[in-house]
């Protein structure tokens, strides 16, 4: 598959707004010569039908938030990526190599070669944060916007610390995306090994008793399960196993803390 068969394939929804535009500004003098080359353009098939404007906003969807995709993921992913990464100054190799090998885990060598080289090109732009995760906040589901979250701390984890500057930076993306500071400090604690985060996990106190540590488990393993994310294809929900675990995890380092069963 050529890398702009992967991109017209990949994006769905994000044709429109700040993201589409960050698209077309990413592909550049690449689609340019690929269009002089014959070669059929995003979105643009061989019928003589006009291709689509990536510019162009789509009308306003109000009535029904359309289902997310495994390509709308991957894109608003990319683009969100490129900010945490450049968030402390630099650009860490070992944060560059992470992303690149959970594209691999996910999506197959091909496919991630594609997604770095798109990944390179929205890296060198200047993104408005706000913008864009207003727009993912107005298209993508809860689930999947959570699931965002995770990795971003993952990249963030990549160099083996999470600077101060990185934390700021993924609480802001937060609350343009319109995750609650529970939700967020949910994710965050995942990433810190200690038995007060175990219950920054479950979204509750030391002071609740064993009955309500059980519910709160109950309620965040159904939260986090990876069939939240089916709709993203396999590939993303073993991802979100990841999140589930860690809820698992928490919940046995309480239990062994406290001697219930």
């Amino acid at each position: 598959m050529s890398f702009a068969k992967w991109v017209g394939g990949a994006i769905g929804w994000s044709f429109g707004g700040p993201i589409g535009a960050i698209i077309g500004l990413a592909l550049g003098s690449f689609v340019d010569n690929l269009s002089g080359n014959g070669t059929p353009l995003l979105g643009e098939r061989q019928t003589g039908r006009q291709r689509r404007d990536p510019y162009r906003q789509r009308p306003r969807q109000t009535r029904q938030r359309p289902k997310t995709q495994s390509g709308d993921f991957e894109v608003s992913l990319l683009i969100l990526a490129s900010i945490i990464i450049k968030a402390d100054g630099k650009q860490d190799q070992r944060e560059l190599d992470f992303v690149r090998q959970q594209f691999t885990n996910m999506y197959g060598k091909q496919r991630a070669n594609h997604a770095f080289e798109l990944f390179k090109r929205i890296s060198k732009q200047n993104i408005s944060m706000r913008q864009v995760c207003l727009q993912i906040k107005q298209m993508m589901d809860h689930a999947s916007r959570l699931q965002l979250l995770h990795f971003l701390f993952g990249i963030a984890k990549a160099d083996g610390h999470v600077a101060e500057v990185e934390i700021r930076q993924i609480y802001t993306m937060s609350g343009y995306l319109g995750i609650s500071n529970k939700d967020y400090e949910s994710i965050k604690a995942m990433f810190y090994d200690s038995t007060n985060n175990a219950y920054k996990v479950l979204e509750i106190s030391k002071s609740v008793s064993d009955d309500e540590v059980k519910k709160a488990y109950r309620k965040m393993a159904k939260k986090y399960h990876p069939d939240r994310v089916g709709h993203l294809g396999k590939e993303h929900q073993e991802g979100a196993e990841e999140k589930f675990r860690q809820v698992q995890a928490a919940y046995e380092l309480i239990q062994k803390e406290r001697g219930f069963k």
